[in-house]
C-alpha cells in the first residue's frame, strides 16, 4: 500500500462495519416487508393515495423511482420481494464475504428499491425515517467488505465512510435537539414529558408506566435529552475514545425511547449508527472491564493487510465527496432559525434534515371509526324500535378500546395507524373520504390492515367517524377498572354515509 493511502482506511471499526452492514439489511428486511404487506390498499392502483396519480403529477426530478417507467402492484410485490432477499443476504454476511463493490452493489440497490416506493408512495412514505433509511442505506454501501473468512479478498474499512457515519448521526441527533429547543416552550420550560408519553403518535406497551413516573423526573428527563442532544453530538467530531462515548450515550437514549414508544425503525436505525462510531479498541476495553473474555470480533486476522484497490479508492472517494458536496444546505439548515424538520434538499434523498416532536401535543384525540346495518342510521326501527347499533372498527396499534394494552410494533411501521393521529391535528384528509368508501365496500386489502371488521367481511349500511377525548387511567382507576384509557366527550366528525351517497 503507497504511504499516502494509510490515512485512508482503518482497522479499527471492523466491529461498526459489520453491525451497519448486518443492522441495515435487516431493517431493509423490515421497510420491504411493510411495503409487501401496506403498500397496495395504500397507494396502490386502487389505493387510498394511488402512486399512478402521484407519478402522473410529478416528474423524475421531483422524485426518482423505478415506477415512473409504468407502476403495476405486480412491479411493486416483486420489488418488495427482491428487497427482502437482499436484505436477508446482507443479514447474513453474503455479499460482505465477496470483493468490496460487491456489497456496494447489493446496498445501492435497495437503497434506489427503496427511494422509488418513498417517491412513489406520498403521504404514506412522508416521514423522517424513510429518508433516514434512504441515507444510511447509500452511506452503508461503501463500507467496503471483510472478505470471506480465510481468504484475502478483503479490504478495510474507509475512513472516509466512517466520517460520514459520524456526520449523519451528529445531524440526527443536533437537529432533532434544535427542533425542539427552537420549537414548543415546554421543551425550555422542561415540562414537555408531561404530556409526550400520552400524546405520542402510537404509545408502546410500557408507555402508561413511563408517563406516570414523578414529574420531577420527567423534567430530569427533558433536561438529560437536551444534554444528549445539545452536547453529545459535538463529541463525534473529537478523535476517539470521545466519539465512542458520544455513541455509546446515543445507545443507550435511544434504547429508552424503543421501551417507551413505537417510531417505526427511527430509534433503531439511530442505535445502529451509535454503534457504528463505536471502535474496536473501545469494545475491547468494555469486554476486558466487564471481565468477559476478550476474542476477535469482527473480520478474519487477513483483512485489511492486503493491497487497496485503485478502484475502490476512487469510487468511495467520490462518492464522500458527493455526500460532503450536499451536506452544504442540511448543515446551515442546522444553523438556520427557521430550521426545516425532516426535509430533503435534493430529490435522492442522500443528505438530509431530521428532528421530531419540535411541537407537543397537550390532548389526545383519536378518531374511532364505526358502521351500523341499520336502515335509517338516525331514527330507531321502526318494527322494533331498537337504536341503530355503531360498532366499532379497531385499529392494529393506535388506541381503541380502552382496556387493550398497546403493543410494541417497531420497528415495524403501520402507517394507516400514524396517519390517523395526525387527522385531530388538520392534516390533509382526503385519503380518510376513501377509507370510509372501502369500509363501506368490505374491501378485503383494505380490512387486512386492520385489528378487526366488526361486520365480518360483509358490507355495512352507514359508517361515521367520531372524535373522542383520550388520556391515561390514574393508577387508582386503572386498579379499578384494568382499562389503559379513559375516553370522554365524544363528537361526529363526519356524520353516516353511504356507499351510493355523496
Amino acid at each position: 500500500m503507497p504511504d499516502w493511502l494509510t490515512w485512508w482506511t482503518t482497522t479499527d471499526y471492523d466491529v461498526a462495519r459489520q453491525v451497519l452492514q448486518r443492522g441495515f439489511g435487516a431493517l431493509y428486511v423490515v421497510a420491504f416487508w411493510g411495503v409487501l404487506r401496506q403498500f397496495r390498499p395504500l397507494c396502490g392502483t386502487r389505493g387510498l393515495t394511488p402512486a399512478p396519480r402521484l407519478l402522473a403529477v410529478t416528474t423524475w426530478r421531483d422524485g426518482p423511482s423505478l415506477f415512473r417507467a409504468g407502476y403495476s402492484d405486480r412491479l411493486l410485490a416483486a420489488v418488495a420481494w427482491c428487497g427482502i432477499l437482499l436484505g436477508a443476504s446482507a443479514v447474513a454476511g453474503l455479499p460482505q464475504a465477496g470483493s468490496w463493490w460487491v456489497p456496494m452493489l447489493c446496498f445501492v440497490a435497495l437503497w434506489f428499491g427503496y427511494l422509488s416506493v418513498v417517491n412513489a408512495g406520498g403521504l404514506f412514505y412522508g416521514y423522517g425515517w424513510e429518508t433516514l433509511l434512504c441515507e444510511a442505506g447509500f452511506v452503508v454501501a461503501f463500507l467496503g467488505s471483510p472478505g470471506a473468512w480465510g481468504s484475502h479478498g478483503g479490504v478495510a474499512t474507509p475512513l472516509l465512510t466512517v466520517l460520514a457515519v459520524r456526520w449523519l448521526l451528529f445531524r440526527i441527533e443536533l437537529g432533532a435537539g434544535l427542533i425542539k429547543w427552537r420549537g414548543d416552550p415546554a421543551w425550555r420550560n422542561l415540562t414537555a414529558l408531561y404530556y409526550h408519553h400520552e400524546t405520542q403518535p402510537m404509545p408502546g406497551p410500557f408507555s402508561w408506566h413511563a408517563h406516570h413516573l414523578p414529574r420531577w423526573w420527567h423534567r430530569v428527563e427533558v433536561a438529560g435529552n437536551h444534554v444528549t442532544q445539545l452536547g453529545v453530538p459535538w463529541l463525534l467530531l473529537l478523535p476517539q475514545p470521545f466519539a465512542s462515548v458520544a455513541g455509546i450515550v446515543v445507545v443507550l437514549t435511544q434504547g429508552w425511547l424503543v421501551v417507551t414508544g413505537n417510531f417505526a425503525w427511527l430509534n433503531w436505525a439511530t442505535i445502529l449508527l451509535g454503534l457504528g462510531v463505536v471502535s474496536d479498541g473501545t469494545w475491547t476495553w468494555l469486554l476486558g472491564w466487564t471481565g468477559l473474555p476478550v476474542t476477535r470480533l469482527a473480520d478474519p486476522p487477513a483483512t485489511g493487510t492486503g493491497v487497496v484497490p485503485v478502484a475502490y479508492v476512487v469510487v468511495i472517494s467520490a462518492a464522500m465527496v458527493l455526500l460532503a458536496v450536499l451536506s452544504v444546505r442540511p448543515a446551515l439548515n442546522l444553523a438556520s432559525r427557521h430550521q426545516r424538520m425532516n426535509a430533503s434538499f435534493e430529490p435522492f434523498r442522500l443528505v438530509n434534515a431530521y428532528g421530531a416532536f419540535g411541537s407537543m401535543t397537550r390532548r389526545r384525540v383519536e378518531i374511532v371509526v364505526e358502521g351500523t346495518d341499520a336502515a335509517d342510521p338516525a331514527t330507531a326501527d321502526a318494527v322494533t324500535g331498537a337504536e341503530p347499533v355503531w360498532r366499532e372498527y379497531e385499529f392494529r396499534g393506535k388506541p381503541g378500546d380502552p382496556g387493550r394494552r398497546p403493543r410494541q410494533w417497531a420497528p415495524y411501521h403501520l402507517r394507516l395507524d400514524w396517519q390517523m393521529w395526525f387527522l385531530p391535528l388538520g392534516h390533509a384528509s382526503g385519503w380518510f373520504t376513501v377509507l370510509l368508501r372501502r369500509l363501506l365496500e368490505a374491501d378485503g386489502p383494505t380490512l387486512r390492515l386492520l385489528r378487526t371488521d366488526p361486520f365480518d367481511g360483509a358490507r355495512p349500511r352507514w359508517v361515521r367517524a367520531v372524535a373522542w377525548r383520550y388520556r391515561y387511567t390514574t393508577r387508582g382507576e386503572r386498579a379499578r377498572t384494568g382499562a389503559w384509557w379513559v375516553r370522554e366527550a365524544p363528537r361526529v366528525v363526519v356524520p353516516p354515509m353511504r356507499l351510493d351517497g355523496p
